[in-house]
């Protein structure tokens, strides 16, 4: 078994009074596989609020929310605001009554984009088996990488861990395992500023007395039926025979006993492609009337196929998201004739299934995507459809006279319908 200081990293033999014998330090990591675990996941510590009081030392101490109005959500919150019991997507109302005198912030994205941006810059350089998840958090293989690191996977993430510290400002937490399942659970044991290992020996016994819903892909709705058949924990999915979690789950039934058992073959993929592309937004007041929604609607759908022609990706599913004023979710699907890339397509799809829903029933949030993206690299319009291609190619002409002039430049009729009047 091998220590290592995670303050001076020093690598050797762990010691009975579970100090550094260099530096005397207590943050020592001990593992059978410390010096073999190759599979990481990084995950920076509140990530947006972290980056607001590194930039503003004056609310080092103080409870910080990041997200929107009174009628937002918490986008997140830092460590001293969660002592209080606010949490990420709670509504603000319920945050703030929890926490009144937390500092609410904003967010701003173009300063988080640029912290990620410094993060990520130090992690391809350890590797190009980067994966990344969102802006703060992200997989790497660093399998064969020890003579270019100058040391164990082990030893390169707690440099990596302290010259993010040191020279971006933030901190971060790792998980180190041979897997990615196991390095993400690892990387939230021991946060702010942890560095957890789980090895495959003992991944079966640590995982048996977890709740189900520690496994991905496992929501409310699945921890319901898997409770109701006695698996309530992810050791009694680990006993369960393969064929009856088939039943129950499906094909991700097989997925569930491999996971519950510690086991992940997912490689770690550096062009992963997103799943989806949404926007939402939470209203000044609760909208009930369909037109009034389809004007909020109509911008989320500009957004969304905005991102989409810039990636070069179109998507086959479109997805509309209702919040109601009592907090329920509802969500509906429908796929499209063609893929798409175009807020008018979007809109017509979203709008349908919003006229279907909207029935007299108050809303507080309204939100549109795409999923089952597909690559739209120099795509012919015949991929597209007639309709969809025509549409795209007024889009994009949009797009550039955007780009060139300003976001108002130009201004669709239901845009301009909802912006306010002026005062004259």
């Amino acid at each position: 078994m091998s220590a290592l200081c995670r303050d001076c990293l020093h690598l050797g033999p762990p010691l009975t009074n579970r100090r550094c014998p260099h530096c005397s330090s207590p943050r020592l990591i001990a593992h059978e596989q410390l010096e073999k675990l190759t599979i990481a996941h990084m995950d920076c510590d509140a990530f947006y609020a972290a980056v607001e009081k590194r930039d503003r030392p004056e609310l080092r101490d103080r409870p910080v929310i990041v997200g929107g109005g009174h009628r937002g959500v918490v986008t997140t919150c830092c460590y001293i605001a969660r002592t209080f019991g606010v949490r990420s997507a709670m509504p603000m109302f319920k945050a703030l009554a929890l926490c009144p005198q937390a500092e609410v912030i904003f967010p701003d994205f173009s300063k988080y984009k640029t912290a990620s941006a410094a993060i990520f810059a130090k992690l391809s350089k350890l590797t190009p088996l980067v994966q990344p998840l969102s802006l703060d958090e992200a997989w790497m293989d660093l399998t064969g990488a020890e003579r270019l690191n100058g040391g164990c996977s082990a030893l390169v993430l707690a440099r990596l861990q302290n010259e993010i510290e040191t020279e971006v400002g933030l901190t971060v937490s790792i998980g180190l395992a041979p897997n990615k399942f196991l390095a993400k659970i690892a990387s939230d044991l021991d946060k702010p500023r942890g560095f957890a290992v789980i090895g495959q020996a003992e991944a079966e016994s640590f995982l048996a007395p977890k709740p189900v819903g520690i496994l991905p892909g496992v929501g409310p709705a699945l921890v319901k039926t898997l409770e109701k058949a006695g698996l309530g924990t992810v050791g009694d999915l680990a006993r369960a025979e393969p064929r009856d979690l088939v039943k129950i789950g499906g094909a991700y039934g097989l997925r569930l006993s491999q996971l519950a058992k510690g086991l992940d073959s997912r490689p770690v993929n550096p062009d992963q492609v997103r799943k989806s592309i949404s926007a939402e937004t939470t209203f000044a007041v609760d909208l009930s009337h369909v037109d009034a929604l389809s004007d909020q609607l109509w911008p989320l759908c500009e957004k969304v196929a905005r991102q989409m022609r810039a990636a070069a990706i179109a998507g086959r599913v479109a997805t509309l998201k209702l919040k109601t004023s009592d907090f329920k979710l509802v969500t509906r699907r429908r796929t499209l004739a063609v893929p798409c890339q175009t807020a008018r397509t979007l809109f017509a799809a979203a709008r349908e299934l919003l006229a279907a829903e909207a029935r007299g029933q108050t809303y507080r949030l309204i939100g549109v995507g795409l999923s089952e993206l597909v690559d739209a690299t120099d795509a012919p319009n015949d991929l597209f459809g007639a309709e969809e291609a025509i549409a795209r190619s007024k889009e994009k002409v949009i797009d550039g006279l955007r780009a060139k002039f300003g976001q108002g430049a130009v201004i669709s009729g239901r845009a301009l319908k909802m912006r306010p009047k002026s005062k004259s």
